[in-house]
């Protein structure tokens, strides 16, 4: 039973392990997305990665090397590792919950409003210093200049990415040819033909990209629920193989009939001595 657990819990932590690079690959993937470009998710999604890899191959050491105190602190780092795991998938429900896309008439594409988003979310991207480094990344992907040659019919016909339809062109609402001054949209304000402007500052290109992270979200969600489980089930055979170990240092492992222990107790030679010496007084 002993060295069936320690080979159960290092065969299911090299799965873990090899589970961490998945999970490490999308947080990359999330950095390296051409139209997502928000970096406020993938860092603590690269980090919790980056533990499990550590983790993981600490246990698996552990296991296979029948470390007690090795398997207790990769236990312990599980056990943080998993209330981490479940806060930051808790939390990330939590801010991408909200947030719809508007139809428009007559057009394949949808529309996105700023204030469907949670509060959390629209702060970052109101926030000047991030909103500029992710206008610098919507600008370098090209995202707008595969559309920046499209004719009326093309917008009418084909559809747009959530970023796209934010960022690469005015709302649809906006009036650009009435004599007389009317309220529109403020978005259509600040629309402007120049490549490096468009509408890069428009709040539905800040909620085009907020969009484009909830999908990139809900894709991520079922990988972060399964390594959830994964790491449940091998924390509970951890604490079976932990306690197997010690048993084995203490007394004797499961299937052996030997009497003799791995080594004495701290006090085995003291009291020794003084039953030799009661010995010899009588």
């Amino acid at each position: 039973m002993y060295r069936f657990s320690n080979t159960v819990i290092g065969f299911l932590n090299l799965i873990t392990l090899l589970a961490s690079i998945p999970i490490i690959g999308a947080g990359l993937w999330m950095a390296r997305n051409s139209t997502t470009c928000e970096n406020f998710l993938q860092t603590p999604l690269l980090i919790l990665g980056f533990i499990v890899l550590v983790v993981s191959l600490a246990g698996f050491i552990g296991a296979c090397f029948h470390v007690a105190w090795a398997l207790w602190l990769y236990l312990f780092v599980m056990l943080l590792l998993i209330v981490a795991l479940t806060v930051f998938t808790v939390f990330g429900f939590a801010v991408t919950s909200r947030g719809s896309s508007m139809e428009v008439p007559g057009r394949n594409y949808h529309e996105y409003r700023l204030g469907d988003y949670s509060e959390w979310l629209r702060n970052r991207v109101k926030d000047p210093n991030s909103w500029n480094n992710i206008k610098k990344c919507i600008f370098g992907s090209n995202t707008c200049a595969k559309v920046q040659n499209w004719t009326p019919v093309d917008y009418m016909q084909k559809d747009l990415s959530p970023v796209q339809s934010g960022c690469c062109k005015p709302p649809t609402s906006c009036n650009y040819n009435m004599a007389t001054m009317v309220a529109q949209n403020p978005d259509c304000y600040k629309w402007n033909n120049a490549p490096t402007i468009l509408c890069y500052d428009c709040d539905s290109c800040k909620a085009g990209v907020l969009e484009e992270m909830r999908h990139t979200w809900l894709k991520l969600a079922v990988l972060s629920i399964v390594m959830l489980v994964l790491l449940i089930c091998i924390y509970s055979i951890g604490c079976c193989a932990f306690r197997n170990t010690k048993r084995a240092e203490t007394d004797h492992p499961y299937g052996e009939n030997q009497m003799t222990k791995v080594r004495p107790r701290w006090d085995y030679y003291w009291w020794r001595w003084w039953y030799d010496c009661k010995e010899r007084l009588y």
